[in-house]
């Protein structure tokens, strides 16, 4: 049974794809909910959505033509402790053959790794050389808080800038987060 529930329609720009649910967001039932996480301020600071999203919030996300899910639906915890039985690269492929939305934008080496079967160390940042269908591949610095000196806006901002978004509305400045949650909490 999944853990958080895929947010997914046809005619989507993107659908951003983390490996799975930190042990925060499972906790509490919503993606990248750990305050020190910084995809919902990246969004903002990148101009995919006119304002924040809180966490509570994630449906919401498909107002602005955006999509959730992730490679291990049933996974919860640190990425690097994820038991690869719960990985379903084939159901993930399947989605997006479906719903075919414009990108499909993975928040971490990690997952990208997982769905592409390569390792991290050969998957660059930024648009990858194989579409699935009609849909462009993304890879993105991780927003966990856990990612520290990794974390880098600009693999954001150069995907919000080919789907069209207002990249850098908010100043274009990395997005501070409460950096008093506990580490190890990925999502």
């Amino acid at each position: 049974m999944p853990i958080l529930p895929d947010v997914l329609t046809p005619g989507l720009d993107i659908v951003f794809c983390g490996t799975g649910a930190g042990a925060w967001s499972a906790r509490v039932g919503a993606y990248y909910a750990n305050p020190g996480n910084k995809f919902w301020p990246t969004l903002h600071a990148v101009g995919l959505t006119p304002y924040r999203i809180a966490p509570a919030d994630f449906r919401d996300v498909l107002a602005f033509a955006i999509g959730l899910t992730d490679v291990a639906k049933e996974h919860v915890g640190q990425d690097t402790a994820i038991d690869l039985e719960r990985v379903d690269a084939a159901a993930l492929r399947d989605k997006i053959e479906q719903f075919a939305p414009r990108f499909l934008a993975f928040t971490s080496k990690r997952a990208a790794s997982l769905f592409l079967d390569l390792p991290t160390g050969m998957i660059p940042y930024g648009e990858q050389a194989r579409p699935i269908g009609p849909t462009r591949v993304h890879v993105l610095t991780s927003p966990s808080g856990q990612a520290g000196p990794h974390w880098s806006i600009d693999p954001w901002r150069a995907l919000a800038r080919v789907v069209g978004g207002r990249a850098g509305q908010s100043g274009g400045s990395v997005p501070q987060c409460d950096s008093r949650t506990p580490a190890g909490d990925a999502g």
